[in-house]
């Protein structure tokens, strides 16, 4: 019950926080012209853009006043509010997210950006006491050394990029995140894992974020935000050992990364083909509803074939993603 008490009080502590800050944070933004345009709305509107730095900034916030709780005298002290897993896994995410923020001014080649992603899960593996990994009808192998040195930066990687890939909507990205959060964080609080601070800090300020980012978006959150929660969804799998649950909560986001591959891959063979032109971005009809250029991006495959609006498109993704969690939910391992 105190467990529960605390997640409670976290999620509703940062989305708090961060429903009041935003407003002026969008503000200083726009003043600043650090903005974005929004490819899906008719008059292609400036966005302010950097959203990702709040929702760091209410988690760093809320894990200093727990240190503060911490080291308070003796009656006054709330002990273990944050672990080092907690820390591990904030930490993980904001070097991430910082190296998101960089990115948007510094172009280092892809070679440089993967391996310094790489190394940066590399805190995980101080708080990791399991390398067993359990696979469907195999059993349950000790990778050992090989898990923490490899298929934990592996895995970190690949769900921080997979989370900023399936993007490009208002409220698509943190709205997913958002869902595979929650679920992640109820499976924590299930098996009584560590972890569970950072995951209710992200969860209330992501929530929060959504307000504002949902449709239509007055901020969006930037690599700065996609790369970080990506980021916090690996490391909390790594270290929970959920590495097969994590996995179907992201099938989904995987699809979607599996058919940007093949897209691109189409491209490279048939490069003169229109069909496999890389695009970036569809447009809005005079109706409001999408006119993408292919179905070869899971958000692009509905507005394709139907009409809808960009809002509808939205809602199917957090539809599709949401029976996967639910089944991730329930395995155990």
């Amino acid at each position: 019950m105190q467990t529960i008490g605390l997640t409670a009080a976290m999620i509703f502590a940062s989305f708090a926080i961060i429903m009041v800050a935003l407003p002026r944070f969008i503000k200083k933004l726009k003043k600043r012209g650090t903005v974005a345009t929004d490819q899906y709305k008719r008059d292609l509107r400036k966005i302010p853009t950097w959203g990702g730095v709040a929702i760091l900034a209410v988690v760093f916030l809320l894990f200093s006043v727990a240190a503060i709780f911490e080291y308070l005298p003796v009656p006054f002290s709330v002990p273990l509010l944050a672990t080092e897993v907690d820390w591990a896994i904030l930490i993980v995410a904001s070097l991430f997210g910082a190296f998101g923020l960089v990115d948007d001014f510094v172009d280092v080649g892809r070679p440089v950006k993967m391996l310094m992603l790489f190394f940066f899960s590399y805190k995980l593996i101080f708080v990791i006491g399991a390398t067993m990994v359990t696979i469907p009808f195999l059993g349950r192998f000790d990778f050992g050394a090989y898990y923490l040195f490899l298929i934990v930066p592996l895995y970190v990687l690949v769900a921080a990029n997979l989370v900023n890939m399936h993007s490009g909507f208002n409220g698509l990205a943190s709205g997913l995140s958002v869902i595979v959060l929650v679920f992640l964080l109820v499976k924590f609080v299930m098996a009584g894992y560590a972890g569970v601070f950072v995951l209710s800090c992200l969860v209330g300020a992501t929530a929060g974020f959504l307000w504002y980012n949902r449709y239509p978006a007055r901020i969006f959150m930037a690599n700065i935000g996609s790369l970080s929660l990506g980021a916090a969804i690996g490391a909390a799998v790594v270290v929970s050992g959920f590495l097969v649950s994590g996995f179907i909560m992201l099938i989904p986001h995987t699809i979607n990364f599996l058919m940007y591959i093949y897209w691109r891959l189409m491209h490279r063979l048939h490069p003169e083909d229109l069909r496999w032109k890389i695009e970036k971005f569809g447009r809005v009809r005079e109706d409001g509803t999408l006119e993408v250029p292919n179905p070869l991006t899971l958000k692009w495959v509905l507005p394709y074939y139907y009409k809808m609006t960009e809002k509808q498109a939205v809602l199917a993704m957090y539809a599709l993603t949401i029976p996967f969690c639910v089944v991730g939910l329930f395995i155990p391992y």
